[in-house]
């Protein structure tokens, strides 16, 4: 049993209060809680972070432990006020990572990705990536640096995680009392929002201390509208995680001085060229989001999203135990599938070649297990003559692309 991940069950428990809330959406009367669309490209975001972390996540734990054991300050004791005093720490530490999130950019391109929804319910608190958990590993290291135990830190991070879930929900209005000491749902509303006089308000994750404190505090007046200032007009998968590494590399290559070079990478989101995002889009072909109209035919694109929560809790729970070989076949066919979903939800074309790339990836998987992979070119032969004869992939596209 010890070979077994019990954090696998974290996915059925974060989809179980999704579910809750959704409900509680409609019993309040409020569908424009959840927008579809939306929803799933939240949610295919974080699989693709719980994914990849299932890799380095023990790289994190191991930073933490080595910075202990070879340069922590203090010898800081496991006594319950230092329990106190490190969630204090902790929330400290998360302010000013959180905060320098927002006004540098290159790491405000790796926090991005959580800001991007135009709603704001738990499908929002999935928006994490990888890349946002490194850095933020980064600052995390401060703890074991001053002299908590690595053991210490990790379970803090975990009830720090856990608490910030259940600040992404608007079904619980405001609780002002609350709010004297704790960041309450409508505190991170506020953090969330594009309104110019919410921006760059409410870093904290858990206590409002630091952002009175320095000056960052904002209580909710109007009703927020949630997402960028300037929203992405895409849904696709790999943009949304990559689109601001691009406009840091255009800001940085348009730059005629030292000076401004640096500015791209280390300087203010504020003052980047609103031009350059545009342009981009159109370069990449993201721009044509106002000519989608919203799929008729959702059930499949449901089924994917299930097939890659399913893959990745078994994957999590079993991956002790699982050859190499059988983590690199699910972690490239969930991928794979995460981008299908983008694709579905832009209505590209081309994913039926994305089909034909998943189906081939899984036949040969199979023959694999069953010693026969030294065949794997015989179903791509299949595939092309099928292809060839039926023109499935006309038939396909008529049939998933369809629109209200």
């Amino acid at each position: 049993m010890e070979h077994y991940n019990y954090l696998a069950f974290a996915m059925p428990a974060f989809f179980l209060f999704v579910f809750l809330e959704y409900k509680a959406a409609q019993k309040q009367k409020r569908p424009e809680l959840y927008k579809y669309e939306s929803s799933v490209s939240n949610v295919t975001i974080g699989i693709a972070e719980r994914l990849l972390n299932l890799f380095i996540s023990g790289t994190f734990y191991g930073l933490y432990y080595f910075v202990y054991e070879h340069y922590a300050l203090f010898n800081i004791p496991n006594e319950w006020y230092v329990w106190v005093a490190l969630i204090l720490a902790t929330d400290f530490v998360w302010y000013w990572y959180h905060r320098l999130g927002h006004e540098v950019n290159i790491f405000w391109a790796a926090h991005i990705v959580h800001h991007q929804s135009e709603e704001f319910n738990f499908t929002a608190a999935a928006r994490i990536t990888t890349l946002q958990a490194i850095v933020r590993t980064a600052f995390w290291c401060l703890l074991p640096l001053a002299g908590f135990h690595p053991a210490m830190v990790i379970t803090m991070l975990l009830i720090h995680g856990g608490y910030s879930f259940f600040t992404h929900t608007q079904i619980i209005g405001r609780v002002k009392w609350l709010e004297y000491v704790f960041i309450t749902p409508s505190l991170h509303g506020v953090h969330h929002a594009s309104d110019e006089k919410y921006l760059d308000k409410n870093y904290g994750d858990i206590f409002v201390f630091w952002d009175k404190m320095f000056g960052t505090f904002q209580a909710e007046e109007e009703q927020p509208k949630y997402g960028l200032t300037h929203p992405l007009k895409s849904y696709s998968f790999l943009w949304q995680h990559f689109h601001y590494y691009f406009e840091i590399a255009e800001s940085y290559r348009r730059a005629n001085t030292l000076k401004n070079k640096l500015k791209a990478v280390f300087g203010s989101p504020a003052y980047m060229d609103q031009d350059i995002r545009p342009e981009l889009e159109k370069r990449f072909l993201q721009d044509e989001r106002h000519e989608r109209k919203p799929l008729k035919f959702k059930g499949y694109l449901a089924f994917q999203i299930a097939v890659a929560v399913g893959m990745l809790t078994w994957l999590t729970l079993c991956f002790n135990s699982l050859r190499v070989e059988d983590k690199v076949f699910t972690t490239t066919f969930i991928f794979v599938t995460l981008i299908n979903c983008g694709a579905l939800l832009e209505q590209r074309k081309w994913i039926y070649y994305l089909e034909y790339g998943r189906l081939f990836l899984l036949v040969s998987y199979l023959m694999y297990i069953f010693g026969y992979f030294e065949y794997s070119f015989i179903p791509l032969v299949l595939f092309m003559l099928t292809e060839k004869t039926f023109s499935v992939g006309k038939k396909y596209n008529e049939y998933i692309l369809q629109t209200q």
